[in-house]
């Protein structure tokens, strides 16, 4: 019998990456949109999707929604690129600048995501942890700095911990180094200042953004990075032909069209997320993060352990985060529906006091 192939070496070390999605009354674990775009969304992609000719190959260019989304940002199209969900975007930015010989450093606790891709791509990781409240200062930055690295990740809002980063360290982390400064700005439109602006003057600094959140179109897989035009003409020696569907170039340029519809909704999911964190605050003992995003990380009050709550929380029908591996005795709660939050808040009373 042939022998099975093996792979490479260090592969089957790695987990796969999973996030629970279960059937529950509250699913609050994966900082998805509550609620869907309207209607009339839906009616004008389902008449785009009718003419498509999905016989022949999508535009491998993707140049109407390049363009669409150049003008919704004031960017050149040549300095905008798309992909399937912002996750490709990063592995293709770390296709083009990290691998084998180079490094990226992540400033922890951060999105692991960030972490997994430069192990994927064979890029050495520089792991560099901040303390509460987990903001980028002047130490942090000399710190990463004199490591050299080719790639920085600055997370902002930062996931899990919520906080957007200053924007004159990004600038001033930029303006010191000719790595390639990756800002992850997923949860922007929730709260913070981008860095967009920065861009212009400092070619080494690629923003990066995705429909999932604020467009509410997290099944769609939509994510962009707005920079520099020779970054994006990087991007495209390592992206693979077609990536991106006529399906979810459509969704996009519709999206795009609905965008006043799709920022109405942010104000009722910012008003959660401030309930959350006015009602944990109010508990004795809890700790809870402030946040610029649409979740709130927060930690149980003494004797819990986060994740006898967490299983608790979900026996009640509530699915939330546990993020103990990477914040100590830590959960993170989306900013949901508020028949979401009532039920949230309502069971994790019961457990506290239970």
């Amino acid at each position: 019998m042939t022998p099975a192939a093996e792979p490479r070496a260090g592969l089957r070390d790695v987990d796969p990456y999973v996030s629970p999605q279960l059937d529950v009354a509250a699913r609050l674990n994966t900082n998805e949109c509550p609620h869907p775009l309207p209607e009339a969304f839906s009616v004008e992609l389902a008449e785009v999707v009718r003419d498509l000719p999905l016989n022949r190959y999508p535009d491998g260019q993707m140049t109407r929604l390049r363009e669409e989304l150049a003008s919704h940002h004031g960017h050149p199209v040549e300095g905008t690129w798309t992909a399937n969900g912002s996750n490709e975007v990063l592995s293709e930015l770390l296709m083009a600048y990290g691998g084998p010989g180079q490094t990226a450093t992540v400033f922890e606790p951060t999105y692991l995501l960030h972490s997994r891709l430069a192990r994927l791509t064979h890029t050495q990781l520089a792991g560099l942890r901040l303390d509460p409240p987990y903001a980028l200062d002047e130490p942090a930055i000399e710190l990463a700095l004199a490591g050299e690295p080719d790639v920085i990740f600055v997370c902002s809002p930062n996931n899990p911990t919520g906080n957007a980063q200053p924007l004159e360290s990004v600038a001033s982390l930029a303006d010191r180094t000719a790595a390639l400064v990756i800002v992850d700005e997923a949860y922007i439109e929730f709260g913070g200042e981008s860095t967009l602006k920065l861009v212009a003057d400092h070619p080494n600094v690629a923003v990066v953004r995705t429909f999932s959140k604020a467009f509410a179109m997290a099944g769609a897989r939509l994510g962009y990075v707005l920079a520099d035009p020779e970054v994006v003409a990087d991007l495209q020696r390592v992206r693979l032909p077609y990536h991106m569907s006529a399906l979810a170039q459509a969704a996009g340029i519709v999206a795009l069209h609905h965008t006043a519809e799709a920022m109405s909704l942010l104000d009722a999911i910012r008003a959660q997320r401030d309930r959350i964190v006015r009602e944990l605050t109010a508990v004795p003992g809890m700790t809870v993060f402030p946040s610029d995003a649409n979740f709130v990380l927060f930690v149980p009050p003494s004797p819990h352990d986060a994740r006898q709550v967490w299983r608790a929380l979900l026996d009640r029908g509530v699915l939330v985060r546990d993020l103990t591996a990477v914040v100590p005795n830590a959960l993170r709660v989306t900013a949901g529906a508020s028949h979401e939050v009532d039920l949230f808040l309502a069971s994790l009373q019961e457990v506290l006091s239970g």
